[in-house]
């Protein structure tokens, strides 16, 4: 596992869910001790934010405004495309059912889902991008070309195999598509993460044609959908490290996307 990998999730995780609303909870009982109800209203504040933030329908408050900007793909807006971009979202380690080896998790496995259906429809190679950052023994780039010829009966024509990062996949992956003569591609990931990944890839100089998939916004709101959940809080958590990410990447290389590159579904 590389040492700045850890680094990164460690400090990550300070301003990420939950552990920031728990810090924040922390900190405002310490406060009480000085300023007692300045204590009392951060702690009660950063509970009820928790509280919200772990519900279906509390997560849309973060999720939706990054879903607007990832339209669905668009008949014929992928036009001349050269190419299919994959990107990992993580993988399941030791599967017994799979003969202990690694498995894509459900995030990547509808990402290949989508990517082959595309394919289907285009024709078009697919390159498939994960590296190693957990010190694992196969890059995810393999596990992902894996599912694809086994589940999809799709190959995977590049593999790109050596990112830690979302930034360092589209470095990566450009370096491999340009040497093929690829300018164009369709690039494929969820929802959420496409407002940064799309920047990313512009950034390298490739045309990128935005193809989304999972939209948490679509989803059908009940009763149960403003009931903390496990998956409310996760899809807060992810919804909020989009946009720190999105606020980080700006920060170092400001909004540099070249014009014209990047192209929505629709």
């Amino acid at each position: 596992m590389h040492a700045t990998f850890i680094v990164t999730k460690l400090v990550s995780t300070l301003f990420l869910l939950p552990t920031n609303l728990i810090l924040l909870c922390i900190a405002g009982m310490l406060l009480r001790r000085v300023y007692p109800r300045v204590g009392m209203a951060v702690s009660l504040a950063s509970l009820l934010l928790l509280a919200v933030l772990s519900s279906k329908a509390g997560a849309l408050l973060l999720v939706t405004p990054l879903e607007q900007r990832a339209l669905p793909l668009a008949a014929g807006a992928a036009n001349g495309a050269q190419a299919i971009v994959i990107l990992g979202g993580g993988r399941l380690e030791n599967a017994p059912e799979y003969s202990d080896d690694d498995i894509p998790n459900y995030w990547t496995f509808a990402r290949l889902r989508y990517g082959a259906k595309l394919q289907r429809q285009t024709g078009l190679p697919i390159l498939v991008s994960g590296g190693m950052p957990e010190g694992s023994k196969v890059s995810e780039a393999a596990v992902m070309a894996n599912s694809l010829r086994d589940d999809f009966a799709t190959p995977a024509k590049w593999l790109e195999g050596a990112s830690d990062d979302t930034e360092q996949n589209a470095k990566f992956s450009a370096r491999i598509l340009v040497q093929a003569g690829v300018k164009k591609i369709i690039l494929v990931t969820d929802t959420l993460q496409m407002p940064r990944a799309q920047m990313m890839f512009a950034h390298t100089g490739l045309d990128v044609v935005i193809a989304p998939t999972i939209f948490f916004s679509r989803d059908r709101i009940t009763f149960l959908s403003f009931l903390p959940s496990g998956e409310g809080l996760r899809r807060s958590e992810y919804a909020l490290h989009e946009w720190l990410g999105i606020l980080w990447y700006k920060a170092r290389h400001g909004d540099s996307r070249p014009a014209g590159n990047a192209r929505v579904g629709s």
